[in-house]
């Protein structure tokens, strides 16, 4: 950590000499010497295999020839070390950093981890690499350095974007989009395909909202997104000119050789899926029914191991509702994982035990009749709705059950 700090100190004061320079230098000077030597690229990088690295990563450098400067600034900095991590993340509270490092040592990271990285250099005029450069020194006093992370509308990839895009004095213009405009969810379904927990994790806290259709400026937020659209965004000028944004592109770790590089590891989990264990619980659930129903009697641990499971799921659910995050608030699987089951638990387990009918019994049926029903306008978490199903046939045949008696 202390060798972060050492690092960051120097890149950071290099940074601010880039700057300065720009304040006190004549604006002819300037044209001529200061930054023409000075490129500055758009970094993408390709997953990793950790869960928050799954969508790739955002990064801007600065490569001064002149000064022999060669620095690499991405927003994406964060420690888990933080004080109630976990809470303040589900709560939409998590604080991210600028982070800045050396590009060799950027790319060695990245070389480690067998992640690809792509450079797109961009187009820029001595007035734009100046204003941008003014904007990063800003950006890492230690005042500004930290900002309120979104995972959709303010993460490493909006910022980087932000931060280039804000200071053109042109205007930026993207292709036209001939596809059909994805959701939030599709675009995390396409990243997190083949780890359908990390899907199912998405999806548990993703509400309705998560399944609208998007623009261009949302679809962004996924680094491959916003490196697809600079490949052929144009920069037009006050004066009418036009000038692509990308000068030249390449990869600095390519696709082959990051994926050569990254270490195989079979984990068994994966081979696990949640459809797997809903569709177990679900056998569970139906087959003690059907047993309970011919012996005539009362399973009534199993009501209440279910009462706990999705009360306690429904807790994480209410709490979203208080979130930040703009996509988590109104998510209809909490009818199906109720945070009510937690306080009906003890007396309706003391009453079925005495072959009688709590209030609960109906109002869970109704309201998993109705969460079932809303799966229709909103994507569920990998076998939640078998789970929903094999719990409304239950409580439909104890209150049938009960009523004949």
């Amino acid at each position: 950590m202390k060798g972060f700090k050492c690092i960051l100190g120097i890149v950071c004061l290099l940074v601010c000499t880039m700057a300065q320079a720009a304040k006190t230098a004549p604006a002819d000077s300037l044209e001529a010497n200061e930054y023409d030597g000075i490129t500055i690229s758009l970094l993408t990088c390709g997953p990793g295999e950790e869960v928050y690295t799954l969508y790739g990563h955002t990064a801007i450098r600065i490569c001064d020839t002149t000064r022999h400067a060669d620095i690499v600034v991405n927003y994406g900095m964060f420690s888990f070390r933080q004080n109630f991590f976990v809470a303040r993340f589900i709560l939409g509270l998590t604080d991210y950093m600028i982070g800045i490092t050396s590009f060799s040592n950027f790319v060695d990271e990245y070389t480690y981890e067998g992640r690809w990285v792509y450079e797109q250099v961009l187009n820029l005029r001595q007035e734009e690499k100046k204003a941008i450069i003014a904007a990063i020194d800003e950006n890492s006093k230690p005042e500004n350095a930290t900002y309120r992370y979104n995972c959709f509308y303010n993460n490493c990839t909006t910022r980087a974007r932000d931060i280039l895009t804000e200071n053109i004095s042109g205007k930026v213009g993207y292709a036209p989009e001939t596809w059909d405009a994805p959701s939030f969810r599709d675009m995390c379904h396409s990243k997190t395909a083949d780890h359908r927990w990390s899907s199912f994790g998405n999806d548990l806290v993703l509400g309705v909202k998560a399944d609208l259709k998007t623009d261009r400026s949302e679809q962004q937020f996924l680094p491959e997104n916003l490196m697809r659209d600079f490949s052929e965004a144009t920069i037009t000028d006050s004066n009418g000119e036009t000038r692509k944004m990308v000068r030249e592109e390449r990869y600095i770790i390519s696709r082959d050789m990051a994926a050569g590089i990254r270490p195989q590891t079979a984990d068994g989990f994966q081979a696990i899926t949640p459809r797997m264990c809903a569709c177990l619980i679900a056998i569970i659930i139906i087959g003690v029914t059907i047993y309970e129903a011919r012996r005539r009697k009362t399973f009534w641990i199993l009501d209440a191991a279910t009462l706990v499971a999705t009360g306690l799921a429904g807790v994480v659910l209410f709490l979203m509702i208080f979130s930040q995050h703009p996509t988590v608030s109104l998510n209809f699987q909490i009818l199906i994982l109720n945070p009510i089951s937690l306080i009906a638990l003890y007396p309706m387990i003391k009453l079925e035990r005495k072959g009688k009918i709590h209030w609960w019994h109906k109002g869970q049926t109704a309201c998993l009749a109705l969460g079932i029903a809303a799966g229709l306008v909103q994507h569920y978490a990998e076998g939640v709705l078998i789970l929903a199903l094999s719990l409304l046939i239950r409580n439909t045949v104890i209150l049938m059950r009960n009523k004949k008696q």
